[in-house]
């Protein structure tokens, strides 16, 4: 069994209040939860307007589909309106 971990730092150049973060961040990680089985959070910049940090971990039986997984997301993230990444990180274990 292993556990992957993505994790993306964002920047979000239209936000220009909390709430508008949250309209843009709500569906990117309901959308990575439903169809990639994963489990989502926002884990940084919780208190500014035009960045986050999300993270995505996912279980899989062997590497390769843990990397698939952690590349679905991805491009999940890079394909969501209102979003630009500005720094990736995965770790497999």
């Amino acid at each position: 069994m292993l556990v992957a971990v993505g994790t993306w730092e964002l920047h979000l150049p239209g936000c220009h209040s909390l709430k508008e973060k949250r309209g843009i961040l709500k569906p990117l990680t309901t959308r990575l939860g439903k169809t990639l089985n994963v489990s989502v959070a926002e884990t940084a910049y919780q208190d500014l307007w035009q960045r986050a940090e999300v993270a995505c971990a996912a279980v899989a039986s062997d590497r390769r589909d843990a990397e698939q997984t952690i590349r679905a997301a991805d491009q999940v993230i890079e394909s969501a309106d209102g979003v630009r990444i500005i720094d990736s990180v995965t770790l497999i274990q």
